[in-house]
């Protein structure tokens, strides 16, 4: 009879979706964490097909975890402060909460404990970033097997023999077949990317939709066919827009959102 396939706890966890793999392990540690009615113990392996009970304390604490949805200006990194910028948590304050979030939540300091960043947005670049403390939030956008996908704006240059540097009209004289090769055929870092859907905004401005997200992964694939990226803003993740929340400022995720 073929022995059944064991996986570490913490990680079948984070694929129920029940918390991420961190928050399992503290949970375990605490012991609010049951597998097949005996309590759970850090490092355990368990069949895919264990029963796991959550503590309610644990569930009540994970519900308590807030999300923030940022319109993060150039000049702010996304996680720890680095070469003298500063990471974009420091505008989780008061202040700079925006007057029309629809969110009831009551902004606390509890909140800034464990806040990081669910990606990455270059410090050149401006849009759309999310702060979570809750590990599924986490794992949804991040995770290995996330196929979340985020759309962007990117205004670019483009220098040609022919005419020099252009900044206007650069769509009537970009080559298709770079087109195509924007949204089919790059390699980075050694590896294919992924299909991308690449379009023009207008004449100047691209719209890049990707469904992974390499360091500098729009900059580099521009630079691979010509053009310089002279603006680039994130304006959605998944179903999650930027809408009209105001550069610099921040609001909750509503617990009806999801990406």
């Amino acid at each position: 009879m073929t022995e059944p396939t064991l996986i570490r706890l913490n990680k079948r966890m984070s694929e129920l979706g029940l918390a991420s793999r961190r928050e399992a392990d503290d949970w375990i540690a605490r012991g609010w964490v049951r597998v097949n009615g005996a309590p759970a113990v850090l490092g355990q392996p368990v069949p895919v097909d264990a029963h796991i009970e959550i503590h309610r304390e644990a569930t009540g604490r994970q519900a308590e975890q807030v999300t923030v949805v940022i319109h993060k200006p150039i000049g702010f990194v996304s996680g720890q402060a680095e070469d003298g910028y500063e990471p974009a948590k420091v505008l989780v304050v008061p202040a700079q909460r925006w007057d029309d979030d629809p969110s009831r939540t009551q902004f606390h300091p509890s909140h800034w404990n464990s806040l990081v960043p669910a990606g990455r947005l270059d410090i050149d670049s401006t849009g759309l970033l999310i702060l979570t403390q809750d590990g599924r939030v986490a794992r949804t956008l991040i995770g290995e097997d996330s196929d979340i996908d985020k759309e962007y704006l990117v205004r670019v240059s483009y220098r040609t023999q022919a005419h020099g540097l252009l900044t206007v009209d650069i769509q009537s004289v970009f080559p298709p077949e770079q087109l195509a090769l924007l949204r089919h055929g790059l390699h980075m870092d050694g590896k294919p990317l992924k299909p991308a859907k690449v379009d023009w905004q207008n004449p100047e401005q691209l719209r890049f939709v990707l469904n992974e997200g390499k360091k500098r992964q729009i900059r580099r694939m521009c630079e691979a066919v010509g053009l310089t990226v002279v603006g680039l803003k994130r304006v959605r993740i998944g179903k999650l827009m930027l809408g009209n929340l105001p550069l610099g400022q921040w609001r909750y995720l509503r617990p009806d959102e999801k990406f």
